[in-house]
């Protein structure tokens, strides 16, 4: 049994120099750039017609010469992220096993899915802010949690978990730090093969509750052979452009009533869903995409959308809009012009995690409404991207497409890196916390003297 991980208070972080928005936007080949080009306020804009042609037409997903995984070290003495001037970042909790996603319950209770030992940990508020507590284990022994859900949203009587294999819900009070009762079974039975990170979002209006479902392979090219009279009948049940075999309600994200009483595909076409959001003040549901690899260096981007009802994304047929994936030539025309475009286009392989807004006021005011996003980086390029986290600029509540580094300098060199930013919410006092899981750190950032 691991033995409790106690929240440390570490010195603040030095205060980054670099004045903020001081570099231009970087746009067309500069925009994809690699980590050696990150630093807080290091603009892109990245459009559909600045993608490259596919360099790699084979699109196997078990190429072994892909594999670059990165070496994870300690963070090197006094080492911590480069982050805008006037923004300092202290370590509030370290020695986590895999921390992913984190929610802020309605007390500012901080709640983070420790996917490595199955458990989902409850930090008090105050303890989070000074790093002086002791979490404690409000659930155990699941097949590695990730989305944290609490309904109803005022006065939750229940906190939804989802974990690999299916989706439940514990009974919960406010100020509970121990479920009251054992699981209760909303989703069973969910496939775990590839991408298991299952993220839960609530409708503003409590009726609908979110889940997003990856898929099980890079760009499904073993699926069996369906004549397109069958396709048709299936789509009518299933989504346009939806997946069928192993792949079935995969690559989406799935909508239910709180009871799990009836559950249908809500969007489709998505890789790997893997962030969920409503976007505050609206009933607009975002997603963070994790897009295929094996088609170069700079394909697919990966992205940050909101999600429409009915809406098609593309995987595995189509990328970015009508470009076709070569692994499905000439399989699919009827959807070409189906196709949604992702909101926001980031660079490809950033494995982009999770996504909140910033409806605060502990920041500068023209961070209100943006959203910030995890990057936990690359593992098959040569010359990694992502290891960052970034700001997706909006305007009028409306996305720019316009994105820029926020948190950067977890990359060492071209083999090692220290950090893999993956949780991401904004605290009860307008601080942002930020989980690593390859060190098992938690970040919070604040601005100015407030901490």
């Amino acid at each position: 049994m691991r033995a409790p991980t106690t929240l440390t208070s570490l010195p603040l972080a030095f205060i980054l120099l670099t004045p903020l928005h001081a570099q231009e936007v970087r746009t067309g080949a500069k925009a994809f750039g690699t980590w050696q080009d990150d630093a807080p306020g290091v603009s892109r804009h990245i459009t559909p017609a600045d993608l490259p042609p596919p360099s790699l037409t084979e699109n196997d997903p078990e190429a072994p010469d892909f594999e670059r995984l990165p070496k994870v070290v300690d963070a090197p003495q006094g080492k911590m992220p480069n982050v805008p001037q006037g923004f300092t970042v202290q370590v509030v909790a370290k020695d986590l096993n895999k921390p992913r996603v984190i929610r802020i319950a309605p007390n500012g209770d901080v709640f983070v899915a420790e996917s490595g030992s199955g458990r989902v940990l409850v930090f008090p508020a105050e303890g989070a802010k000074e790093g002086s507590a002791t979490p404690q284990a409000f659930a155990e022994n699941l097949d590695r949690p990730f989305g944290i859900a609490f309904y109803p949203l005022v006065e939750p009587r229940y906190v939804y978990v989802a974990a690999a294999n299916q989706v439940v819900r514990y009974p919960y009070r406010t100020g509970d730090r121990k479920a009251r009762g054992s699981a209760e079974v909303i989703l069973a039975d969910i496939p775990t093969k590839r991408h298991w990170t299952r993220d839960l979002a609530v409708s503003r209006d409590g009726q609908r509750l979110f889940v997003s479902i990856g898929s099980a392979s890079n760009v499904a090219a073993g699926m069996p052979e369906r004549s397109s009279d069958e396709i048709k009948a299936f789509e009518k049940t299933h989504g346009l452009g939806t997946t069928w075999g192993e792949e079935e309600n995969r690559a989406v994200v799935r909508v239910m009533d709180p009871e799990g009483g009836t559950v249908r595909n809500f969007a489709t076409g998505l890789r790997n869903c893997s962030g969920m959001t409503i976007q505050p003040g609206t009933d607009t549901l975002w997603c963070t995409g994790n897009e295929r690899d094996h088609l170069g260096p700079n394909l697919v981007p990966d992205f940050l959308t909101s999600v429409r009802e009915g809406g098609f994304y593309g995987w595995p047929w189509y990328y970015t809009g009508a470009n076709e994936d070569p692994a499905h030539a000439g399989e699919r025309p009827d959807l070409k012009d189906k196709v949604l475009v992702p909101d926001v286009l980031l660079q490809p392989h950033s494995s982009t995690m999770q996504i909140v807004f910033y409806d605060a006021s502990a920041f500068p005011a023209e961070y209100r409404g943006d959203a910030f996003a995890t990057m936990r980086g690359s593992w098959n390029r040569e010359d990694r991207t992502g290891y960052k986290v970034v700001r997706a600029r909006m305007k009028d509540g409306k996305p720019t497409g316009l994105y820029e580094d926020f948190m950067t300098g977890f990359v060492l060199d071209k083999d090692t890196v220290w950090g893999r930013p993956t949780g991401i919410a904004v605290a009860q006092d307008g601080a942002l916390l930020v989980s690593d899981d390859a060190n098992g750190t938690i970040f919070r950032v604040t601005h100015g003297g407030s901490r």
